[in-house]
């Protein structure tokens, strides 16, 4: 009696990686491989379908898109926008966080068919390998986790004439680049990126300028939220995402690259194209300065900070950031307003910002200028008090010289 094969479930981008594995998992293991592509927000239809195509001629007995935008977007971006998360000042956890809902999307797909396995092409050195194994060990239905790449110790090299021995010979030696395009930005890795000096050439990036003419655009949120662009109707916030990622890529806005510490100990640095994730949590920010309180703003700033780094360090099911989003959200109502911004070749500026909630639009007075809230003796009193504690400890610490 033939015995069926056991179902590993693929993690499958369609690069060479991904694409070894296959053959590796069906050659080398005798497995049923189902490869799946989670997508968020980084495939077009056409190339869906290329990669479809790809995966079945590879030798997969099921290939699926699972869609994880809209989940993407709720669950995780607006809360990054939500606390202006930008790691180490620079990065908007382009890759870093779209990598756990990719992770969150496999392993659920796995214990709904009864899988008997889960695989991923992550390297030994990177931090993604943190960020599937540690979603499937506390979300899996006792699956075993199978990293070819990793437990190999592979080279693209090595790999390609793998594939090759098995009569796939695609042009992988050609791409010079490592691209991860999703919905809140695009990551580069090269050659450059493996060293400290070296920048991304122009061409690195997958988009190039196109558009010299500055343009102004407005962007308007609710409680939060980006709801419009250019006050073109309401939209779902992840098409007024999209819209102001097309504008952002025809100016080549967003380009950088990001120096941090791996989660397992290393540096590293990878560049990024992120214009549209850029704008919307520059603007967005700016609106909070008028519309929150100082202390709202300084708690706001450390709690942000905290739920970005727990993020990049694969703690995205640690209830804590639960905790953390609940705080974030309620900061948001009265974050209501639009913002303007001017885009230009390479860069952005923000302009202005108009909300009925707009601190600075208060009746007390206006900051350099005569007030209405307070007499000239009142400031003077307020301010006679603020020095009491430093002149008790001035009066005690005075010196000779002083």
């Amino acid at each position: 009696m033939l015995m069926s094969k056991d179902v590993v479930v693929l993690a499958y981008s369609g690069g060479l990686d991904t694409s070894y594995c296959i053959k590796y998992l069906t050659n080398e293991k005798n497995m049923a491989v189902h490869a799946i592509l989670v997508d968020t927000g980084g495939f077009s239809k056409e190339e869906v379908e290329a990669t479809k195509v790809r995966a079945l001629d590879l030798g997969v007995e099921h290939f699926e898109r699972l869609d994880a935008v809209d989940r993407y977007y709720q669950d995780c971006i607006r809360f990054l926008i939500y606390g202006n998360v930008l790691r180490n000042n620079t990065y908007p956890l382009s890759v870093s966080a779209e990598r756990i809902f990719q992770a969150l999307e496999i392993v659920a797909y796995a214990n709904r068919i009864g899988a008997k396995a889960v695989a991923h092409g992550s390297t030994g050195a990177g931090n993604d390998q943190v960020r599937f194994d540690l979603a499937f060990q506390i979300l899996g239905n006792q699956l075993d986790i199978i990293t070819p790449i990793r437990d190999l110790k592979l080279s693209r090299q090595e790999e390609m004439d793998y594939l090759k021995q098995h009569g796939v010979s695609l042009q992988w030696q050609n791409v010079q680049y490592s691209v991860n395009q999703g919905l809140w930005g695009t990551s580069v890795g090269g050659a450059e990126t493996l060293t400290s000096h070296k920048a991304l050439p122009t061409e690195a990036y997958p988009s190039q300028l196109q558009e010299d003419t500055p343009t102004e655009i407005q962007l308007d949120f609710e409680q939060g939220e980006l709801r419009s662009v250019n006050a073109a109707g309401e939209k779902n916030p992840v098409q007024a995402i999209q819209e102001i990622n097309a504008l952002a890529r025809r100016y080549a806005i967003g380009r950088d690259v990001h120096v941090g510490d791996t989660i397992v100990g290393i540096k590293g640095r990878v560049g990024f194209e992120a214009g549209g994730p850029m704008i919307i949590i520059k603007a967005h920010h700016l609106l909070e300065k008028h519309t929150l309180t100082k202390w709202q703003q300084y708690w706001k700033e450390q709690l942000g900070s905290w739920y970005g780094m727990l993020l990049h360090e694969a703690q995205y099911l640690d209830p804590v950031m639960r905790n953390m989003e609940t705080f974030l959200q309620d900061t948001q109502q009265r974050v209501t307003g639009k913002v303007h911004v001017k885009l230009l070749p390479h860069r952005f500026e923000l302009l202005g910002i108009e909300s009925p909630f707009d601190l600075m639009q208060a009746s007390f007075g206006q900051y350099g200028e005569e007030n209405t809230g307070w007499t000239a003796e009142e400031a003077k009193g307020f301010i006679k008090l603020m020095s009491t504690p430093l002149k008790n400890y001035h009066s005690l610490t005075k010196t000779s010289d002083s």
